[in-house]
């Protein structure tokens, strides 16, 4: 009874700005940590960004330079702002969250469906 839904995915320039959003929503306790992934085809899902709920950022990859994650406790909200973007940056961005439900005090790790960004002219 847990969604994590991604949005703000598209079409962008290289050099181009793109802010995506992950909302989580259902029977949720609390939720420790949240973080963006990328996977393109014929390659393993790769780790982005992470953030604990105080604040407490990582950042991994070749978007480590070039990307912000932050969050909003009270909506259950993270983000990615994702600047001076790629070709190589194309792939499909999910949104991971560690969330204790709220009916049965469960700790379950839980996957988006997945935005599809695209960098190219």
């Amino acid at each position: 009874q847990v969604q994590l839904v991604e949005s703000g995915g598209g079409l962008v320039q290289p050099g181009g700005s793109l802010r995506l959003s992950c909302a989580a929503s259902g029977s949720i306790s609390s939720i420790n940590v949240m973080g963006w992934f990328r996977q393109v085809p014929g390659k393993e899902r790769e780790l982005v960004a992470t953030i604990n709920p105080g604040g407490i950022t990582n950042y991994a990859g070749s978007l480590k330079d070039r990307s912000t994650i932050s969050r909003d406790n009270a909506v259950h909200t993270i983000y990615l702002q994702m600047n001076s973007l790629k070709p190589e940056d194309t792939a499909v961005y999910y949104c991971y969250a560690y969330v204790l439900s709220q009916f049965g005090g469960t700790w379950n790790a839980y996957w988006g469906q997945g935005t599809q960004v695209t960098v190219s002219s």
